[in-house]
Protein backbone atom coordinates (compact mmCIF):
# COMPACT_ATOMS: atom_id res chain seq x y z
CA UNK A 1 0.00 0.00 0.00
CA UNK A 2 1.40 3.66 -0.82
CA UNK A 3 -0.07 6.35 0.11
CA UNK A 4 1.57 9.69 -1.59
CA UNK A 5 0.62 13.10 -0.36
CA UNK A 6 1.43 16.52 -2.50
CA UNK A 7 0.37 20.02 -2.85
CA UNK A 8 2.23 21.46 0.36
CA UNK A 9 3.83 24.39 0.18
CA UNK A 10 4.83 28.18 1.24
CA UNK A 11 1.94 30.90 1.91
CA UNK A 12 0.86 33.88 3.58
CA UNK A 13 -1.29 33.95 6.56
CA UNK A 14 -5.08 33.68 4.71
CA UNK A 15 -3.90 31.63 1.71
CA UNK A 16 -5.01 28.47 0.61
CA UNK A 17 -3.71 25.36 -0.02
CA UNK A 18 -5.07 22.19 -1.65
CA UNK A 19 -3.40 18.98 -0.58
CA UNK A 20 -3.87 15.56 -2.86
CA UNK A 21 -3.13 12.01 -1.56
CA UNK A 22 -3.17 9.37 -3.98
CA UNK A 23 -3.51 5.54 -2.86
CA UNK A 24 -2.05 2.34 -4.44
CA UNK A 25 -3.14 -0.81 -3.75
CA UNK A 26 -5.74 0.61 -1.37
CA UNK A 27 -9.30 1.88 -2.38
CA UNK A 28 -9.74 4.98 -0.65
CA UNK A 29 -13.38 4.42 -0.80
CA UNK A 30 -13.31 1.96 1.33
CA UNK A 31 -11.53 3.27 4.41
CA UNK A 32 -11.31 6.17 6.63
CA UNK A 33 -8.56 8.62 4.81
CA UNK A 34 -7.14 10.91 7.34
CA UNK A 35 -5.07 13.96 7.38
CA UNK A 36 -2.90 14.67 10.50
CA UNK A 37 -0.15 17.14 11.13
CA UNK A 38 3.04 17.64 13.34
CA UNK A 39 4.98 20.89 13.60
CA UNK A 40 8.27 21.19 15.07
CA UNK A 41 8.87 19.80 18.24
CA UNK A 42 4.88 18.68 19.07
CA UNK A 43 3.39 15.29 18.59
CA UNK A 44 1.45 14.36 15.22
CA UNK A 45 -2.06 15.35 15.45
CA UNK A 46 -5.26 14.95 14.02
CA UNK A 47 -6.62 17.53 11.15
CA UNK A 48 -9.16 15.86 9.07
CA UNK A 49 -10.80 12.74 7.93
CA UNK A 50 -13.58 11.57 5.36
CA UNK A 51 -14.61 8.03 6.04
CA UNK A 52 -15.66 5.66 3.48
CA UNK A 53 -19.30 7.10 3.59
CA UNK A 54 -18.20 10.12 2.58
CA UNK A 55 -18.57 12.22 6.14
CA UNK A 56 -16.18 13.92 7.33
CA UNK A 57 -14.85 14.89 10.55
CA UNK A 58 -12.84 18.19 11.30
CA UNK A 59 -10.24 19.11 14.45
CA UNK A 60 -12.39 22.31 16.32
CA UNK A 61 -8.71 24.07 15.32
CA UNK A 62 -10.05 23.33 11.37
CA UNK A 63 -13.00 23.28 11.52
CA UNK A 64 -15.22 26.18 8.82
CA UNK A 65 -11.58 26.55 7.26
CA UNK A 66 -10.27 22.96 6.13
CA UNK A 67 -12.55 20.74 3.86
CA UNK A 68 -11.89 17.17 3.68
CA UNK A 69 -13.25 15.80 -0.10
CA UNK A 70 -12.71 12.62 -2.64
CA UNK A 71 -12.60 11.68 -6.11
CA UNK A 72 -13.10 7.56 -6.26
CA UNK A 73 -12.01 7.69 -9.92
CA UNK A 74 -8.74 8.97 -9.04
CA UNK A 75 -8.60 7.00 -5.76
CA UNK A 76 -7.31 10.22 -4.43
CA UNK A 77 -8.62 12.46 -0.71
CA UNK A 78 -7.88 16.25 -0.73
CA UNK A 79 -7.98 18.61 1.68
CA UNK A 80 -8.47 22.08 0.80
CA UNK A 81 -7.25 24.80 3.41
CA UNK A 82 -8.35 28.13 3.23
CA UNK A 83 -7.76 31.15 5.74
CA UNK A 84 -4.80 29.42 6.67
CA UNK A 85 -2.66 30.84 10.15
CA UNK A 86 0.95 30.93 11.02
CA UNK A 87 -0.31 27.93 13.44
CA UNK A 88 -1.21 25.12 10.43
CA UNK A 89 2.79 25.36 9.55
CA UNK A 90 3.43 21.61 9.70
CA UNK A 91 4.43 18.49 7.72
CA UNK A 92 0.94 16.91 6.68
CA UNK A 93 0.50 13.13 6.53
CA UNK A 94 -2.73 11.24 5.10
CA UNK A 95 -3.11 7.87 6.39
CA UNK A 96 -5.87 5.18 5.95
CA UNK A 97 -7.85 2.55 8.71
CA UNK A 98 -10.28 0.10 8.33
CA UNK A 99 -11.11 1.07 12.12
CA UNK A 100 -14.78 1.96 12.27
CA UNK A 101 -16.18 5.05 14.04
CA UNK A 102 -14.43 7.97 13.68
CA UNK A 103 -10.72 7.44 14.33
CA UNK A 104 -8.97 10.35 15.02
CA UNK A 105 -5.65 9.27 16.99
CA UNK A 106 -2.91 8.09 14.88
CA UNK A 107 -2.41 4.80 16.43
CA UNK A 108 -6.21 3.88 15.02
CA UNK A 109 -4.69 4.63 11.46
CA UNK A 110 -2.67 1.10 9.34
CA UNK A 111 -1.19 2.82 6.41
CA UNK A 112 0.78 5.95 6.02
CA UNK A 113 2.31 8.15 3.45
CA UNK A 114 4.92 10.48 3.52
CA UNK A 115 4.14 13.71 4.28
CA UNK A 116 4.05 17.46 2.80
CA UNK A 117 5.26 20.38 4.05
CA UNK A 118 2.89 23.35 4.58
CA UNK A 119 4.68 26.71 5.62
CA UNK A 120 2.14 29.76 6.67
CA UNK A 121 3.93 33.10 6.90
CA UNK A 122 2.89 35.68 8.85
Amino acid sequence: VQLQASGGGSVQAGGSLRLSCAASELRVSNYNMGWFRQAPGKEREFVAAIRWNSATYYADSVKGRFTCSRNNGKNTVFLQMNMLKPEDTAVYYCAATSRVGTPDGPSDYNYWGRGTLVTVSS
